[in-house]
């Protein structure tokens, strides 16, 4: 069983890429829709939320766990892979090669949540892998709760005005190559390409998918997914659709402060 959490709806870029390699897994999702945003939140609080999470997805069967959240994979969970005896996998190391991989002049941009871009981990695990890279990083904390909200579209004015002024930056410093360091992001790709047209955007969860399937092998399931929220569901189950091709989703409800 393959676990997957996120603050919210981000990491169901994660699950749509990894029910793709592997369409006979069996996944359980949860999403922190009642705790959302995550990347204004103190690192004491961030190891509470990461270890609860956690927690549920291991009472729920699962063997091997993503944390399709780019604040958590930053900031807390390398500190948390002491602590279990599974496969903890994040969204950094798999962005990172990613980038390394598809840049053509050295200059890399990121963006994320406050927590991610304060953390410095994309950066540190960059330089450490190419010391001559040029990093430009840009918090961007208004992209969750637009997309959380369904401002997705790609004729939003609204989140369209935002994209322009935090890529501002990635414009002047001329970046070939920027990673979505939270998996919200890449629901907004559309207009991210469309202000960056010679930019290479790195899918921070499908980068991490892909590094899952690989530690997974072939799976031999019954192809299952389930979904749990720590909110009502109704937004998320209507938003999922969006960026799920439609697919339905009935995430149920739980009270995450048991785990």
């Amino acid at each position: 069983m393959i676990g997957i959490f996120d603050s919210g709806l981000g990491g169901l870029t994660a699950y749509k890429e990894l029910h793709t390699l592997l369409p006979r897994g069996d996944f359980v999702y949860f999403g922190d829709t009642g705790r959302v945003p995550y990347g204004s939140r103190s690192r004491e609080l961030l190891m509470r939320y990461a270890r609860q999470d956690i927690n549920f997805l291991l009472a729920n069967g699962a063997d091997v766990i993503l944390a399709a959240c780019g604040t958590v994979s930053s900031v807390v969970l390398d500190a948390l892979k002491s602590e279990y005896a599974l496969p903890l996998i994040g969204v950094v190391d798999a962005s990172v090669e990613a980038a390394l991989a598809a840049t053509k002049n050295q200059k890399i941009g990121v963006i994320g949540t406050g927590a991610t871009v304060s953390s410095g981990a994309f950066e540190r695990k960059l330089h450490a892998l190419c010391p001559e890279i040029s990093v430009t990083s840009v918090a961007c904390p208004l992209f969750v709760p637009l997309v959380e909200n369904g401002y997705i579209g790609r004729d939003c004015a609204v989140t369209r005005q935002v994209a322009e002024d935090y890529l501002a930056p990635m414009k002047a410093a001329g970046v070939d190559t920027l990673i979505l360091g939270c998996t919200h992001f890449p629901i907004i790709s559309d207009i991210l390409a469309d202000i960056l047209p010679e930019t290479v955007l790195i899918n921070s969860g499908s980068a991490a998918a892909k590094k899952v399937a690989e530690a997974c092998g072939a799976q031999s399931g019954a192809g299952s997914a389930s979904f749990f929220v720590s909110d009502s569901p109704v937004n998320f189950d209507a938003v999922a659709r969006v960026f799920l091709g439609g697919e339905t989703v009935k995430a149920k409800q739980i009270d995450i402060e048991k785990y």
